[in-house]
């Protein structure tokens, strides 16, 4: 979009004219100027539309009573520049075309509109999880993050973290584009200290204003696992009462969940996507493709704040008791379940795939 002192020489019209009358004027005009006599007159922002949709390729340019609000969609309609009135902010119009994502009427770059996609996102999931990934293609992990919270999409995401050896890289993501973002942590009873400390501090530092800890419930507890001892006996039975239920009840009244896995963590794990929908609800993957390398950097780069067990081996961090330190030259989750077949503990394969009742 350009910003204007003056109108260039071309064809102008009130964008009160009639569409046919706009269409017989813009018919070999190299420039046409749409002159808005109100900046609530909605008018010009529909011929324009229009002239696009019917294949004007010449300049659009708005002029007249406009504000910067109105610039996202200036563009999205169509118009090419606006002719900026005396002593106008330029830099008000930069920011304001920068901060609306969402688009509420039909517009002439194809965006799709906020109650079309909120619709997409309620009745036909997987079609709005194909179209992410499409969309998404060769993005990066903060572009991925934008489309997931999206305003215009209507959902109601959260973000699941164990606050473990790697979770300081997506909560840095998430607190750079919305920290307001809920941040749910499955408090099993089971964590080491060091994990909880970090936790506080982690939260603290990155600004996150929303941490949600979830607890197992108590009478179930009781029940199924009065001394703590079920992981010894039966470690899926053990995660199912402690992250798995837990996990389903805080995320009612939530349809997406941002989680930080990755592709080279498990075989499970290798075919990722940046989105997917399990059992009704779209799951976010930003890291999906970063390998332990890239992960290091950005710590790096940022001085982020190593979980405290990292530096004694411990490169993937979950319950005391299912965890270990790994030697040089292992992968990460070996550290996991140590000698198990098991490598998951449930929340990313579901209650089905556990076959627990």
């Amino acid at each position: 979009m350009q910003w204007l002192d003056r109108a260039p020489d071309g064809v102008r019209l009130p964008v009160t004219t009639l569409l046919a009358e706009v269409e017989a004027a813009a018919r070999g005009a190299e420039v046409l100027v749409l002159e808005f006599d109100a900046f609530r007159d909605g008018r010009g922002f529909s011929l324009a539309a229009v002239l696009r949709e019917r294949g004007y390729r010449g300049r659009l340019i708005a002029d007249g009573r406009l504000i910067p609000d109105q610039a996202r969609h200036l563009r999205r309609s169509g118009f090419d520049g606006v002719v900026l009135g005396e002593g106008s902010d330029v830099d008000a119009w930069r920011r304001m075309d920068a901060a609306f994502s969402a688009t509420y009427q039909a517009v002439e770059d194809n965006a799709v509109p906020i109650w079309r996609r909120r619709g997409l996102a309620r009745r036909k999931p997987e079609a709005l999880v194909e179209r992410l990934n499409r969309e998404t293609l060769g993005g990066d992990a903060e572009d991925i993050l934008r489309a997931a919270l999206d305003p215009s999409l209507g959902l109601k995401p959260a973000v699941l973290s164990s606050f473990g050896a790697e979770a300081a890289v997506l909560l840095s993501l998430v607190a750079r584009i919305a920290p307001s973002t809920p941040v749910v942590f499955l408090d099993t009873g089971m964590h080491f200290l060091q994990t909880l400390a970090y936790r506080k501090a982690l939260s603290e530092r990155l600004g996150l204003t929303d941490i949600r800890l979830v607890t197992p419930a108590a009478k179930e507890r009781a029940d199924l696992d009065p001394r703590d001892e079920l992981w010894r006996a039966d470690p899926d039975a053990c995660c199912d009462l402690r992250k798995v239920k837990p996990l389903a009840r805080a995320l009612v009244g939530l349809d997406a969940l941002i989680t930080g896995r990755k592709r080279h963590q498990t075989a499970e794990r290798a075919s990722l996507q940046p989105f997917e929908l399990f059992e009704d609800r779209v799951r976010i993957n930003p890291l999906h493709d970063w390998s332990e390398e890239r992960l290091n950097d950005w710590f790096d780069a940022g001085d982020l704040p190593r979980h405290p067990l990292s530096e004694q081996g411990y490169r993937s961090i979950g319950c005391w008791p299912c965890t270990r330190a790994v030697e040089a030259g292992e992968e990460s989750r070996l550290g996991r379940w140590s000698g198990a077949a098991k490598t998951e503990c449930g929340i990313h394969l579901g209650r089905r795939a556990l076959a627990i009742g």
